[in-house]
């Protein structure tokens, strides 16, 4: 229990450190969130407007702090590991990065973060696997726009995958926590009033 609670809460507050905002005024002295319309200080933004190695140490740490906290608290010698309290661990560098500590809970919208969660469970590739082809489908497959539309989604769809493959385990546990913060964050967004189209690509 207490090893759950610590894994948590060290989590939680690695999630919020924010690696754009701070890689951005390390090398440029800006603040990235300042210059983008959507505020997001994301991976996406970290490269448009940051640069090649601003997004690309963005991108490294941002998998890093989700990775972590997960591989520390399964490798941990401690049977509580392998129990329901790993659902928590998932979800808390997530929730950290949308709604951080130390940037007053106006964080980004946690899907690198996400990855580097399920990239944490590594060898046990599947949930992960699910994450990234749900993602690849609503983008080559069948394309939702804008944005905020497919990525929700994308969360909602995985999902449920992550129920029909991985029935009452903390993995799907832990992702439906996931998708409930990504989607409070999407939902409370401008983007998401715009009209969503859903096209076949096949057809074009």
């Amino acid at each position: 229990m207490y090893r759950t609670l610590l894994y948590t809460i060290l989590g939680y507050l690695s999630g919020s450190l924010l690696f754009a905002k701070f890689f951005s005024h390390l090398l440029d002295g800006e603040d990235i969130t300042e210059d983008s319309p959507d505020k997001n200080p994301g991976v996406y933004n970290a490269f448009l407007y940051g640069g090649k190695l601003c997004g690309i140490l963005t991108l490294c740490c941002d998998l890093l702090k989700g990775i972590l906290p997960v591989y520390l608290y399964l490798k941990a010698p401690s049977p509580a590991a392998a129990g329901g309290g790993l659902a928590l661990v998932l979800a808390a560098p997530v929730l950290g990065h949308i709604f951080p500590l130390w940037h007053r809970f106006r964080g980004g919208k946690g899907i690198t973060v996400s990855f580097g969660v399920l990239l944490g469970l590594l060898p046990k590739a599947g949930p992960v696997v699910i994450l990234a082809c749900v993602f690849l489908f609503f983008s080559l497959v069948v394309k939702i726009t804008p944005n905020c539309h497919r990525t929700l989604f994308t969360y909602l769809v995985s999902a449920v995958l992550m129920v029909v493959f991985f029935p009452e385990t903390p993995v799907s546990a832990g992702f439906w926590i996931i998708t409930a913060a990504v989607a409070a964050k999407l939902l409370s967004g401008s983007e998401i009033r715009e009209r969503c189209e859903v096209k076949a690509l096949w057809k074009h």
